[in-house]
């Protein structure tokens, strides 16, 4: 097994090497233990390989990055009691990051960012009390002082779960609406979006319920705008949806790990491939990324394979650029894994490339000019 451990960033302060990958891997972390930040990796999308950049960013508890439409700006949150979400100029030439601000995420432990569309909006989900905030950016990238914040409130469905606790954000294809998942309170929320404005307000029918107990976590679109896709944390499923507008309607629910499993387990990330053939899901307990088949015209899922994930409790997993290449981030393995992708059966295969980190969050790719 090939692997690489990273070092300091110190070598981006003298004049920068020609890389030889196209890209750069982002990786967040969470920074109660060894890891202080934001790490990097170089990544060649032709061979797979990687070569480690080391920290790009002292950053306090960096679970989850998110890259502007225009490449120039990170954001990541700040998963403390005291929640922030931080911003990061981009360096084209290196991938350095410099720091540009950092503001309230309005509520405690803030635990994704997601940029619009446009590149104008980020919002921000808060997991301990419930509550979301949306950022104008401004022509320089940094957060703008927040023009949306809403605080969901409601009785849970079940005793599983605590009360609000938001936990996924997914823009429309056409920038129109904005979906919210809500862990806590069993939901999937709506809402209406103008990126100009800008403005965010609930629709009509402000929320779909899960079952009881699901605990929908993240979202997914299908690439041609048709379904929604949420994975259940609480009870190791994916829930399927169609979308007209603004509204929700369950068409499936299927289970993300084998009915003989064993260990205690709950979901993590969901991810799409880019022709909208294959849906992936980080399990975490079973250690595995769920893979399954997507029948394009009903949106309908079937269970392909259960592939592990190359360490413990895989917390974050995304494609490369190019869709040939598949990573995991193991947040208890110490270890960001890489996989092959056969994109006409979806089977993800172990390559042996590791990347060491402790308690890796998300990641998040940019090409080197």
């Amino acid at each position: 097994m090939r692997r690489f451990v990273p070092f300091l960033l110190a070598a981006l302060l003298a004049p920068a090497p020609a890389f030889a990958a196209h890209y750069i891997m982002y990786v967040g972390s969470y920074t109660a233990g060894t890891s202080k930040g934001i790490y990097a990796w170089t990544f060649d999308s032709k061979d797979g390989r990687i070569a480690p950049l080391g920290l790009m960013a002292e950053a306090p508890q960096a679970a989850h990055l998110w890259i502007a439409p225009n490449g120039k700006t990170l954001y990541s949150v700040n998963w403390e009691t005291a929640g922030g979400v931080s911003a990061y100029r981009i360096d084209p030439r290196t991938g350095a990051l410099s720091f540009l601000n950092k503001t309230s995420s309005h509520g405690a432990q803030p635990n994704q960012v997601v940029v619009d569309p446009s590149g104008r909006v980020a919002v921000t989900v808060n997991y301990t009390n419930g509550s979301l905030a949306a950022y104008r950016l401004e022509p320089d990238g940094k957060l703008g002082e927040a023009f949306y914040v809403d605080q969901h409130t409601g009785k849970p469905l079940s005793s599983k779960q605590p009360g609000p606790k938001q936990h996924g954000i997914q823009f429309s294809k056409d920038n129109k609406f904005m979906f919210i998942a809500d862990l806590g309170l069993d939901r999937v929320y709506s809402y209406h979006f103008d990126a100009k404005t800008p403005l965010l307000t609930p629709c009509e029918t402000p929320y779909v319920n899960t079952h009881a107990g699901a605990g929908p976590r993240r979202v997914q679109m299908s690439p041609d705008g048709k379904f929604l896709y949420v994975d259940h944390e609480t009870d190791s499923e994916v829930g399927v949806y169609t979308i007209d507008g603004c509204t929700l309607k369950e068409i499936q629910v299927t289970g993300t790990v084998p009915e003989d499993a064993k260990a205690h387990n709950t979901t993590a990330e969901i991810i799409i491939s880019a022709d909208g053939h294959h849906l992936y899901i980080g399990n975490r307990g079973h250690d595995s990324v769920a893979v399954f088949a997507i029948d394009p015209k009903s949106g309908m899922l079937s269970d392909r394979e259960n592939v592990p994930s190359g360490g413990r409790t895989p917390r974050n997993i995304r494609f490369d650029p190019s869709g040939n290449w598949f990573f995991a981030a193991n947040e208890n393995g110490g270890n960001v894994t890489e996989f092959k992708v056969d994109k006409k059966s979806g089977h993800v295969t172990a390559t042996g490339v590791t990347g060491e980190i402790n308690t890796p969050g998300g990641m998040y790719f940019l090409e080197l000019k």
